[in-house]
């Protein structure tokens, strides 16, 4: 399953730099669950030609990530946003702590970006 997000992840942030045939394809195994004979009976080309597509389709979206690291900033950001949420439910924290701590992960979001 971590893996499929994995790959919505990275599909979501680069799959436009991806040629309209590899979309399709890649569309149709990740998004839509179709087996590789599905897909390859759908597209008229062979169940390895599907497979080799989607395998150099995967390496292309990590090598972009590899490159430029969107889905990890993103993932980073995300994880300072959900802590400053938790801080901001906390009753236990005082209003000054509050302030410090959402001011060093405000600072550490804007570094991350």
């Amino acid at each position: 399953m971590e893996k499929m997000v994995e790959q919505g992840l990275l599909y979501d942030f680069y799959g436009e730099l991806l040629t309209p045939h590899q979309r399709k394809i890649y569309e149709d195994a990740v998004y839509n669950d179709l087996s590789p004979s599905e897909i390859a009976q759908e597209q008229g080309i062979s169940r390895q030609g599907i497979h080799d597509l989607i395998k150099r389709c995967n390496g292309i979206l990590e090598g972009y990530e590899k490159k430029l690291h969107l889905v990890a900033r993103f993932n980073e950001i995300k994880s300072k946003v959900q802590e400053m949420n938790a801080l901001a439910e906390d009753d236990s924290v005082g209003q000054e702590q509050l302030r410090r701590e959402i001011k060093n992960l405000s600072d550490e979001i804007l570094k991350a970006l």
